[in-house]
């Protein structure tokens, strides 16, 4: 038997509940693994709590841990596999587990300079930070202001768009922006003079796309103050603004997750190559899930947080 934490209802932490389960031995396209780091996002908690959600509600999306039966004739995304392999994986239902089949397309080879904990948090945030490069349609030279640039998803479009030659300012606090400086990023900090910051910061460079991390209304007036073309400004937390012509990404859109899907391999391949770094802040035993999606959800924590079973 394996264990699997569950929403039972829609009211949050208080209804989650952790449940032995039975883990069915893989068929043809699919893979079981045990885990060994549970990637944890704020998605976890919310979506349990969505309108037409349905309960039990399994918990988490991403996991690392190593393949322990294959499906008959069975590939991995990323290729052939064996038992033993240490894989990553996203777009799960239920990561929140022990030990998991999933399909096989969902996995991928481990990078060897990742650690369990850091692999199992590469995908959500680097998809999402992926997704919102692609969109700002920003190219070598250009400059991009990114709200809430110390978070997950900005740290990892930092180093992203420093691939690509983008160059980022930053929204931060004044202690994270060390963080913003670290992987590249120009770091300004929040408050009256936003705008005008950001402009210096720019040097006078213009601003081709504003990609919105926090969703608050200062981000979103300096985003249109500061971009032109609402088609490049693109928020991740405001699906209210789409009537105002500014762009709404999310994993549950069809266009967004087709998008997700399409670039966990670059994402891989960017991690091995050293230029995909993953912070993790914290690590929290399987069996304390609740009190780490607390800490989560109310506090700053600084990097990514994993759950080891």
């Amino acid at each position: 038997m394996a264990q699997a934490w569950f929403a039972t209802g829609p009211d949050g932490l208080s209804d989650w509940e952790l449940r032995e389960v039975e883990v069915p031995a893989p068929g043809p396209g699919e893979v079981t693994i045990r885990v060994h780091a549970i990637g944890m996002n704020p998605a976890d908690v919310k979506y349990p709590t969505r309108p037409g959600a349905t309960h039990p509600f399994p918990i988490g999306y991403e996991v690392s841990g190593e393949i322990t039966a294959l499906g008959p004739d069975t590939v991995i995304g990323s290729g052939a596999a064996a038992i033993g392999d240490a894989v990553l994986a996203f777009r799960l239902s239920g990561g929140y587990a022990t030990e998991l089949t999933i399909p096989a397309e969902k996995a991928f080879a481990k990078p060897e300079n990742l650690d369990h904990p850091a692999a199992a948090n590469l995908f959500l945030a680097g998809a999402t930070a992926a997704e919102l490069l692609e969109l700002s349609r920003a190219e070598r030279g250009d400059t991009v202001l990114f709200h809430a640039a110390s978070g997950a998803v900005g740290v990892s479009f930092l180093q992203q768009a420093a691939v690509r030659g983008v160059r980022v300012v930053g929204t931060a606090s004044e202690r994270n922006a060390d963080v913003v400086r670290q992987y590249g990023g120009i770091p300004i900090t929040y408050g009256p003079g936003l705008v005008e910051r950001a402009k210096d910061a720019a040097g006078g460079a213009p601003f081709v796309a504003a990609l919105d991390g926090v969703g608050t209304d200062e981000a979103i007036d300096a985003s249109l103050a500061l971009v032109a073309n609402r088609e490049r400004i693109i928020t991740i937390v405001r699906r209210d603004l789409e009537s105002h012509g500014i762009v709404a990404i999310g994993g549950m859109l069809p266009a967004s997750a087709a998008f997700r899907d399409a670039v966990r391999g670059d994402l891989v391949d960017l991690a091995r190559r050293g230029l995909l770094e993953v912070p993790v802040a914290r690590k929290y035993p399987f069996a304390e899930a609740v009190e780490a999606a607390r800490f989560l959800m109310e506090g700053h924590p600084g990097g990514k947080l994993a759950l080891l079973p």
